[in-house]
């Protein structure tokens, strides 16, 4: 805090270490389309065999937890009219929510975008005078590149969760909501372990080996020392309760609670759709959350502080809420229900593209069927990555099957196709405008013409029916043009000896005819 005399890990007996490793967010102009990103990934054994494995193993676990409780439809539904109820009304709960965080002796900032957010929480963090802050696992911060931000400001951000803190050290990106590092297996964090700790912090014992029990002592350590020396922390919350001021962090490993209880100063960087209206509306998500991530009955740690209290954690607390396209998916009446989304990952779990493409093909810290409804949402559908994610789906509808607030991607995903194909209205920095269609899609829209005019003249439908009836033994093998990639995996289906109208009316005739025998 300003004015304090500074103590540094010299003070404490520690050596000085060098800035936390940070694997800077590329822009999503950066990445590749999903298609292509996916292409790669689907080549790597190694990487499926991981995804299969953990996946499968999460979406078992929460279907028998889910299945223990008799009311969980009623569960699911409260749950999303909270959330709908909530974003209606959401500047109504903002502002109630300043006023009881002020009210308890917190802070509150408001950012526009994350260069806002990015410059509040590093203009707050040299208030301090510190130089390093923990961080409790926070996607908010990860969207806005946050540890980047700091890391250009000379201040090292630490991550405390065992998950993040295996993809920072391997200078790596998450590629799962609830399990950043889903995509290693157990001899990759031993070695990441090995090479990296040493560099950043205590190292990893002698002969470290890949049994869990002695990966997780590793970091244990590791983290222990950052614990006792931190005086900033950052976090992010899973929920924020309007009548309270109240901010709610779910996490499994204590972690979390070491850094939001420990620490002098703590700033919360929270989305603004994570309000809920009363304490109680949480009575209803720590029932629906726990089940629908870790697939357990009550939540290992479930942290909750309102405002500051003499003697007790943190002397100060900055809340920023944090804006960065959500008030322009606000807008939208059907995108806005991804706004909904309580960040649980079943919908990760059980989708058939993530399962064999992994996270990092979706180029944003929100990989799976959320996140190819949000991200081109919150980013715009401008890059090709962000243009191709509505597209990143079979449209099975397993995630909507599963999704504890009910929110429908598949209707999501193909109002975003629509969007991307032909372009239209949207609203961009709270202006209302007209998008044009992204490239590479011309054919589509040649397509879509030709069967509307097709299919509004029916005599012309009933003839191009006819026609391929009776040339189908020129039949391709393979399609030419954009068709070419649906045939490299797919056979073209046979072409019938009739169209289905033509065989009808012959059959309908004939038993007309039977109906007239019968009868005389």
């Amino acid at each position: 805090m300003t004015g304090t005399s500074r103590t540094t890990p010299t003070d404490l007996g520690m050596p000085a270490f060098p800035p936390a490793p940070a694997a800077a967010p590329a822009p999503a102009s950066a990445f590749p389309s999903f298609p292509d990103a996916a292409r790669e990934a689907v080549r790597d054994g190694t990487l499926r065999a991981n995804l299969r494995r953990a996946t499968h193993t999460i979406r078992d676990r929460r279907a028998r937890a889910v299945a223990e409780l008799a009311d969980w439809e009623r569960l699911r539904a409260a749950g999303k009219a909270i959330k709908d109820h909530t974003l209606r009304h959401l500047d109504r709960y903002l502002l109630q929510l300043e006023a009881a965080v002020t009210a308890a002796g917190g802070t509150v900032h408001w950012a526009a975008d994350a260069a806002e957010a990015n410059r509040i929480v590093t203009d707050l963090v040299r208030a301090t005078g510190e130089r390093e802050v923990v961080k409790v696992k926070s996607m908010a911060t990860q969207e806005i590149g946050l540890n980047e931000a700091l890391e250009a400001a000379g201040i090292a951000a630490y991550e405390t969760d065992l998950a993040e803190l295996i993809v920072q050290l391997g200078h790596d990106r998450p590629s799962h909501i609830l399990v950043p590092a889903i995509h290693r297996n157990r001899g990759e964090i031993r070695d990441v372990f090995a090479a990296e700790m040493g560099r950043w912090g205590r190292p990893a014992p002698e002969g470290l080996d890949d049994d869990p029990r002695a990966l997780a002592e590793a970091a244990r350590l590791h983290l222990r020392e950052k614990f006792l020396r931190a005086k900033v922390a950052v976090s992010g919350a899973n929920f924020m309760v309007a009548e309270t001021g109240t901010m709610v962090v779910f996490e499994s490993e204590g972690n979390g609670r070491m850094c939001l209880t420990l620490p002098e100063t703590l700033i919360s960087v929270v989305g603004i759709e994570k309000v809920v209206p009363t304490f109680r509306d949480l009575e209803v998500f720590l029932q629906t959350l726990p089940r629908s991530s870790t697939a357990e009955r009550m939540n290992p740690y479930t942290t909750m502080w309102t405002g500051t209290t003499e003697g007790d954690g943190p002397r100060a607390f900055h809340l920023v809420l944090l804006d960065n396209g959500r008030t322009d998916t606000l807008a939208d009446e059907v995108g806005r229900q991804a706004l909904r989304c309580i960040r649980c990952s079943a919908c990760l779990n059980v989708c058939p593209v993530y399962e064999r493409a992994g996270g990092h093909a979706y180029g944003s810290v929100y990989p799976g069927p959320i996140g190819a409804i949000l991200s081109p949402q919150l980013r715009g559908t401008g890059s090709a990555i962000d243009a191709s994610l509505p597209y990143a789906s079979t449209l099975c509808g397993a995630c909507y099957e599963v999704c504890p607030v009910a929110i429908d991607i598949p209707e999501v995903l193909v109002h975003l196709r629509e969007r991307v194909a032909q372009g239209g209205p949207v609203t961009r920095e709270g202006i209302r405008v007209r998008i044009r269609p992204a490239r590479g899609h011309a054919a589509e829209r040649a397509a879509m013409r030709a069967a509307r005019l097709l299919l509004d003249h029916p005599h012309a439908l009933r003839a191009g029916e006819r026609l391929l009836a009776r040339a189908r033994r020129l039949r391709p093998r393979r399609l030419p043009g954009p068709g070419r990639a649906w045939t490299d995996s797919r056979a073209l289906p046979r072409l019938p000896a009739e169209p289905f109208r033509d065989w009808w009316e012959r059959e309908r005739e004939r038993g007309r005819r039977a109906d007239r025998g019968g009868r005389a």
